[in-house]
């Protein structure tokens, strides 16, 4: 991938190793991918200074604490074209926002109940012209309509979270898991799981990402 005089005059603020970790990762990315996950590190900078959405002691570490966690999802599963994916409590846009680059056929529904939140995800949709991503400023239980997925980055106890968003998922078969929750979590997660008294998978991320982030990372699957 080359880049202008202009667009590095631009993008000078985000490190290439940034995009370069992703596509070490996600090896077939296309190149409007890779000029997507470029772009984006800058937007989130920019859109920080205005709008808090990630710690300013996490800029850094953008790509590796919040863009590549986000697609650890796709480690776990390749969402096929048409599946609708709702992301509760999407804060900036995680993991929506990355998992929509990925999958650009896929339907993603981003809600936060913070508006100052949505007006930032809505901002880096509009910059990117991400047709397949929408954004809502709700509180989960209120979102209208049934997907197929529900993702999101240790919003609440699985418990509470479960409570709010099972009845929007649809029952089935789509892909190669069963439609359900996949939720960004970490640590030791074993009493929390077990209030909910439901089937569940663990996947540790460590296994896909081998930074030292994601030692005790994990993504919970439900099905429902």
């Amino acid at each position: 991938m080359t880049w202008s005089k202009t667009e590095k005059t631009t993008f000078k603020r985000v490190p290439l190793e940034g995009v370069g970790l992703i596509h070490h990762y996600f090896p077939n990315l296309s190149e409007k991918q890779l000029e997507q996950f470029h772009a984006l590190g800058n937007l989130y900078l920019q859109w920080n200074e205005k709008i808090n959405v990630i710690s300013r002691k996490d800029t850094e570490n953008l790509y590796t604490n919040h863009i590549l966690h986000s697609l650890g999802i796709a480690k776990i599963i390749t969402f096929k074209p048409g599946t609708r994916v709702l992301d509760v409590g999407t804060g900036g846009g995680f993991p929506g926002i990355p998992l929509a680059i990925l999958f650009p056929d896929t339907i993603f529904h981003l809600v936060d109940s913070v508006g100052k939140k949505i007006t930032v995800v809505q901002g880096i949709v509009d910059e990117l012209n991400l047709k397949n991503v929408t954004a809502e400023c709700i509180r989960a239980e209120r979102v209208n309509g049934k997907f197929d997925f529900v993702v999101s980055r240790a919003v609440t106890r699985m418990k509470e979270f479960y409570g709010w968003i099972h009845q929007k998922i649809s029952p089935g078969k789509t892909n190669s898991l069963e439609n359900g929750i996949l939720y960004l979590k970490g640590g030791d997660l074993d009493q929390e799981m077990a209030e909910l008294k439901r089937p569940y998978q663990e996947f540790e991320l460590n296994k896909y990402f081998d930074l030292p982030f994601f030692e005790t990372k994990k993504v919970i699957y439900v099905p429902c």
